[in-house]
């Protein structure tokens, strides 16, 4: 079966966004499936270094033709630049014909605006990693939302989305309650020289946005991004013996309070100097000890039941996850190597258990991630 993965692993030219796509075309390979990555956002190219959009998509293809190349998919990826309308990639003149004769169509995210040969694939999966968020925008009519209508299936990160005490409006939409596939033997590899020092050894580390939107209203309500959760953990690093390092993004405004941060224990480092591409991410998740991390403010206070995509793969490397609950512990089973936390004396007492314990939490995480993550068992069970 030829199905076509969608995503912005060309456009948005950055490390954690790359494996959040590149997963789901790792997981239809492993099933033998002939799956191509398609990237046809309707937007133009974004310059990472200008920081700014581009007619030029030059950097995003030599990426992107990077990243297949590495992971044995040199042959099988489109990139469409929206600023000239022409095709690039291995498939050349016969894109059109690649997209037109796929069976399924998996639209991560929501990444590939439906145009004509899009639109003519018969099966279309709409994949939300944004719980709350992408639902608040689908409840008023508008080209958004008839966009999302015109897949044939609703897929999404948020656990509990429907059932009882949940926040997130399914606004008419049979919702299917999906993970983040991981490639699991990808992260059992070393894709750097290992290094004497890391910034990361030995450190609870995450990697984040202070804010990457500014919040949406919903019903009278705001919901809001992880600078607003992360302020009622602001003292963390004084309630534990351990060593932080986050690799955070300014966000939005560039509001981070960097010196603020820092003088509370934590140790700021950006993510676009020490991990700016999918080599560098992954070295920063396998050279620490943990996870600690909140979520969106928007996940937790809709009860949306996401799990992170990110937390994922520090499972698949082994390493315990100390993560806040958004009602994700109702699905997945909160417990030794995957704890979760609301509070500040939770989040404490949590990163205490796993430092006493750590081979334990250990192992218990990589077996999490076999059980719950594996690239091929979540990729089959979203085409079931």
């Amino acid at each position: 079966m030829r199905i076509l993965v969608t995503g912005l692993i060309g456009n948005y030219a950055f490390g954690g966004v790359t494996w959040d796509y590149l997963q789901y075309v790792l997981g239809f390979r492993d099933l033998g499936h002939d799956v191509w990555y398609l990237e046809d956002t309707a937007t133009w190219a974004y310059d990472p270094v200008r920081q700014e959009p581009s007619a030029d998509c030059s950097y995003n293809v030599n990426y992107l033709e990077r990243v297949m190349h590495e992971f044995d998919l040199g042959d099988r990826w489109i990139y469409r630049n929206e600023a000239t309308d022409t095709y690039h990639g291995p498939a050349g003149a016969d894109s059109e014909r690649v997209i037109r004769e796929a069976d399924v169509l998996v639209n991560v995210s929501g990444a590939c605006w439906l145009r004509g040969a899009t639109a003519s694939v018969p099966r279309k999966l709409f994949v939300d990693g944004d719980p709350m968020f992408t639902h608040v925008g689908l409840t008023e009519p508008g080209k958004t939302r008839d966009h999302v209508l015109a897949h044939d299936e609703h897929l999404t990160f948020g656990l509990n989305v429907g059932l009882p005490g949940c926040k997130v409006p399914a606004a008419g939409i049979d919702w299917r309650p999906t993970v983040q596939p991981i490639a699991i033997e990808w992260w059992r590899k070393n894709l750097l020289p290992p290094t004497a020092e890391h910034v990361a050894r030995d450190a609870w580390t995450t990697v984040m946005n202070w804010a990457s939107y500014k919040p949406k209203r919903f019903e009278g309500e705001d919901y809001g991004q992880k600078d607003i959760e992360f302020l009622r953990f602001f003292d963390l690093p004084r309630h534990t013996g351990e060593k932080f390092v986050l690799a955070m993004g300014q966000g939005v405004g560039r509001n981070r309070p960097t010196e603020k941060l820092e003088q509370a224990g934590w140790k700021i480092i950006e993510p676009d100097i020490y991990l700016p591409d999918y080599a560098t991410y992954h070295d920063f998740l396998a050279n620490s000890k943990a996870e600690w991390s909140i979520a969106k403010n928007g996940y937790v206070k809709s009860r949306s039941g996401w799990f992170s995509c990110r937390s994922a793969c520090y499972l698949a490397l082994g390493k315990p996850v100390v993560v806040q609950d958004t009602g994700w512990s109702e699905h997945l089973p909160a417990g030794d190597g995957v704890l979760a936390f609301d509070d500040l004396e939770g989040a404490a007492r949590a990163i205490a258990d796993v430092a006493a314990s750590y081979e334990r939490h250990s192992a218990a995480a990589a077996a999490f991630a076999e059980k719950y993550f594996d690239a091929a068992k979540v990729c089959d069970d979203l085409i079931a």
